[in-house]
């Protein structure tokens, strides 16, 4: 039945094309209160495609955009019960390798994710066509949200809606959530999930919302099976009670700016290791099956480093740039900001001065304890005079998922069907997906990340797109992901 399925993938490119245009063309862009009846329209277009696939759907609200969630007719939510990877429970990152069932008695559940926002389109000035006005050229279609997520949704959408043509249904238990808030921050997300957790059983989560490896043809598929997690923080180091005349003040009071300069320093030794105590306690180690793997990879340092406008990487020490991006922690400073930072010249000594400041973790770092250890940090470095406003602006486990987990396993037999015989790479990503560690801990599954993206998509940037050819062959996979469950 999977040919007649690919057939019909085969058949409906076009209208798959048109359909996700049709999506694109919609400018929901969340972050933006003026943009809230566009994101409601987007969820509305979503809910009805997946109507058109046989589901049942409703459309969740929440504090903030509303969340789509549909399941196919007559799904049982108690028939995941005991057999998800995991209890749910809190626990720190290493919990999310856990031992694996081997075999299965009855087709696994699974639950798809996706997001159905979009970022902010500026600056407009540089996008060569409209940003919400769809346009295919040089292979690839230029959209705002083309890639993230839209497009990597749509392989999803169109592969149940082939299953759903040829089959009369789809032949798996199956939930879709589809949210409104990925790219503000996903502040109702967790709310959802435990308000809905029993909907929401499953044994494996599905998310396409990754990358493939490489950045020229021929690229490679892959499985991403790791992230870093994430800890942001706004600080502000206060001192006198307004702006001084720093000639008639200069040399005799702490300067805010001055003295924020100074600890930021401190952060950092000569290797680029992070420079606070006990940082590096609970950072996994590399296997060495690891590092073979990633060798394998042939990772170019030199273009990398040009892609940019640099002549050479950076970083700590003694560790691969893979290492570095892929299982080692990193603090980077987002911004400064304080005193005057106008045109021209004005003699002030500022009453506080700001920076904001991520640090980006790897297994088994615990978002919790790297909070405490920066907060106590920036204490034991306060100035004479001066004193601390710290603000978390967000945290997230980092995630590292079996790699013999069955449903892996699956995915990576669909992905080689689907590109007629080369096998996805393993690989992990520096980035953060919050959501993979919220499922496993409220709903005690993992995740398989199975994207179809290019790393020279210019997601987030002006001129986003996405191949036709990684939109086809996500479409492929998906549908080929879903006969394999059907087989479990």
């Amino acid at each position: 039945m999977l040919n007649q399925v690919l057939n019909r993938l085969h058949e409906q490119r076009q209208p798959a094309i048109d359909r996700l245009c049709d999506w694109l063309r919609i400018p929901s862009v969340s972050t933006d209160p003026a943009f809230a009846p566009d994101v409601r329209r987007a969820a509305q277009w979503a809910a009805d495609r997946l109507r058109e696939c046989g589901l049942d759907v409703k459309i969740v609200p929440t504090k903030g955009h509303p969340v789509v969630m549909a399941k196919t007719k007559g799904r049982r939510d108690e028939g995941t019960k005991g057999r998800s990877e995991g209890n749910g429970s809190a626990s720190p990152p290493s919990s999310l390798r856990p031992s694996v069932p081997t075999s299965l008695s009855s087709p696994p559940s699974l639950l798809f994710y996706g997001h159905y926002d979009v970022q902010p389109p500026d600056p407009i000035d540089l996008w060569t066509t409209p940003p919400f006005q769809p346009t295919i050229r040089d292979g690839a279609i230029y959209a705002r949200g083309a890639d993230d997520d839209k497009g990597q949704v749509s392989t999803f959408l169109e592969a149940l809606r082939a299953w759903h043509d040829v089959a009369g249904q789809i032949p798996i238990n199956l939930t879709v959530i589809l949210e409104g808030e990925e790219e503000c921050g996903s502040a109702n997300l967790v709310p959802f999930l435990e308000a809905h957790k029993a909907e929401l059983a499953a044994d494996v989560a599905i998310v396409s919302d990754t990358a493939m490896w490489g950045d020229a043809d021929p690229i490679l598929p892959a499985i991403t099976y790791g992230l870093r997690g994430l800890v942001y923080f706004d600080i502000q180091l206060h001192g006198p009670a307004r702006d001084l005349h720093s000639g008639v003040y200069g040399g005799t009071v702490p300067n805010p700016a001055t003295e924020l300069a100074i600890v930021l320093g401190q952060l950092f030794d000569s290797n680029h290791r992070i420079n606070i105590p006990g940082f590096y306690d609970d950072v996994a180690p590399i296997t060495a099956d690891e590092r073979a793997q990633w060798d394998a990879l042939h990772f170019d340092e030199r273009k990398m480093a040009q892609s940019v406008g640099l002549e050479q990487l950076h970083g700590e020490a003694g560790f691969s740039t893979l290492e570095r991006r892929w299982a080692r922690p990193c603090c980077d400073i987002n911004g400064l900001y304080g005193g005057y930072m106008g045109q021209g010249a004005k003699t002030v000594i500022p009453s506080f001065a700001g920076a904001k400041v991520s640090f980006r973790i790897p297994p088994d770092m615990n978002p919790l304890r790297v909070d405490m250890l920066f907060r106590d940090f920036l204490t034991d470095h306060t100035p004479p005079g001066c004193s601390w406003k710290i603000e978390q602006h967000g945290a997230a486990h980092p995630v590292l998922v079996p790699t013999d987990s069955p449903y892996l396993q699956a995915a990576k037999r669909a992905i080689t069907i689907a590109t007629g015989g080369t096998a996805p790479v393993l690989m992990r990503e520096g980035a953060t997906i919050p959501v993979i560690s919220d499922f496993k801990r409220i709903l005690g599954i993992n995740t398989v990340m199975m994207g179809f993206g290019r790393h020279d998509d210019a997601i987030h940037s002006p001129n986003e797109h996405f191949r036709l050819d990684c939109f086809d062959l996500g479409r492929r996979a998906h549908a080929a992901m879903i006969d394999e469950l059907r087989k479990m």
